[in-house]
């Protein structure tokens, strides 16, 4: 049985003590750059001048506490779940009969990422919306992430995430709601619906783990397939052998060695901002700098929260949860039956495929955007709000169209 005092949610204010500021701009100060590779670009890794360059901003250009008081402009606090920290915003709509909403972030990402869409989700009518399409939205952290962390036992998943997830809505009075989330983010809500089907109203994700074509296409499945889906699955494996050869060495690491890499990222400043901001660059709708696509502050504010916190080692290890998984995660998941909205953007890391998808969800909204990438809220926060509405309009039975290809 769970207790009263572990119950408590407790009002949370983001407040850093100026001397965690003073040791993270002298440790910038002093960072001891290694020898770069004339004309290396992107391709050994991030370059040497970038680096420096972006550095040099992060200690002289980025405003922490512009930052800290935008986040602070969020309703804040912190219970315990399953004995871990969750921290968490809570912006309830101006209208009364707003819909529930958890959004859930992923890895190298941070409640940051929500930041552009909180407010047109609240308060539409504010955003030059309707009334009707309005939220009440709860932004948690997940353990061992950012302010949730870190976390002090083993075995925080997917799964149990979902679970927390659940508990943390009925605490605050949720017993029906909806969910949103890309990376992680997508895993906890697709498990969230699924574990939960009779709380959970719909579920809107931006990447679903595991549709992709992670084998090559064989002539029989291709032939089945009509010429537009064909097309996706040769593109969703051409993405995946792509990835899988040059870009999974961070998860190969993290699911292996997190504490072995906490030691350099918790100590070094530039080399946390290396390790997340290369994944911004090569996940994100941009041509050769991340910033393209998201801004530079608020690439910094996400990075600067793993800063602070130290955090880099727990994070980490939701990958080496996953590539351990005992008990209910290491079991096939049963297919969900939650209605599911599938919102994909052309820079995403894997492509999901929908003759795939469909084997495992009740897929009723599938929409292809021309724009964007891995990081939707960041980088186009008015088409995925837009989609967001839609999705739960057509649950609401006012929307006719299940697709918006």
């Amino acid at each position: 049985m769970t207790s009263a005092s572990t119950e408590t949610i407790r009002p949370f204010r983001l407040a850093i003590p100026q001397s965690d500021l003073d040791d993270l701009h002298d440790r910038l100060d002093r960072t001891r750059w290694p020898a770069e590779l004339p004309g290396a670009g992107w391709e050994y890794g991030v370059p040497g001048g970038y680096l420096r360059e972006l550095a040099r901003y992060w200690r002289h250009g980025y405003d922490w506490r512009a930052a800290e008081a935008r986040l602070n402009e969020w309703p804040q606090f912190t219970t315990t779940i399953d004995g871990a920290r969750v921290h968490f915003a809570h912006v309830r709509s101006p209208e009364p009969d707003a819909t529930p909403l958890v959004l859930t972030h992923g890895w190298p990402g941070s409640i940051v990422e929500f930041l552009d869409v909180v407010g047109p989700l609240t308060d539409p009518v504010a955003h030059g919306g309707e009334a009707a399409d309005a939220f009440h939205v709860v932004v948690p952290g997940i353990p061992g992430f950012g302010l949730s962390g870190p976390t002090e036992e083993s075995g925080w998943e997917a799964g149990r995430v979902a679970d927390a997830w659940a508990e943390l809505m009925r605490r605050l009075g949720y017993e029906r709601f909806g969910a949103h989330g890309g990376d992680w983010g997508a895993a906890v809500s697709r498990e969230l619906g699924r574990a939960h089907p009779g709380r959970v109203t719909g579920v809107h994700l931006t990447l679903l783990p595991g549709a992709q074509a992670a084998a090559e296409p064989g002539a029989g499945e291709l032939d089945r397939l009509a010429p537009r889906e064909r097309e996706n699955t040769l593109a969703s494996w051409r993405r995946w052998d792509e990835w899988s050869r040059e870009g999974t060495g961070y998860a190969v690491l993290q699911s292996t060695r997190p504490h072995t890499l906490a030691y350099a990222l918790t100590d070094s400043p530039v080399g946390q901002l290396a390790w997340i901001v290369e994944k911004f660059r090569e996940w994100s709708d941009c041509a050769e700098v991340p910033e393209e696509a998201v801004d530079r502050d608020r690439l910094l504010t996400n990075v600067i929260l793993y800063w602070l916190t130290g955090t880099a080692g727990s994070s980490a290890r939701l990958y080496y949860e996953r590539a351990h998984a005992r008990g209910r995660s290491a079991r096939p998941a049963e297919p969900s039956t939650v209605p599911t909205a599938l919102a994909l953007f052309p820079a995403e890391l894997l492509i999901p495929l929908r003759h795939r998808a469909e084997r495992t969800e009740n897929i009723v909204r599938w929409t292809e955007f021309d724009r964007g990438g891995h990081f939707a809220a960041l980088e186009q926060p008015d088409l995925l709000v837009a989609d967001v509405r839609a999705f739960f309009r057509q649950l609401r039975g006012k929307g006719v169209d299940q697709d918006a290809d």
